[in-house]
């Protein structure tokens, strides 16, 4: 499952929750850390991403 965020420069971001290794508050927003040294900052709250991270996670109640 993905989930969608919004870039620092208003695109849409998928995110893949599976592979997410680290989420960290920033500046212009919060930044998604991945595998490999990869990483995204979306304009979301970091309550807001943990959120959405941790409910695409959850199996379907």
């Amino acid at each position: 499952m993905l989930v969608m965020f919004v870039g620092t420069d208003r695109t849409q971001t998928a995110v893949n929750p599976a592979q997410v290794t680290f989420v960290s508050q920033v500046s212009d927003g919060t930044r998604i850390r991945f595998s490999e040294g990869r990483s995204v900052t979306v304009t979301e709250p970091i309550g807001a991403v943990l959120d959405s991270l941790n409910s695409a996670l959850r199996p379907h109640e």
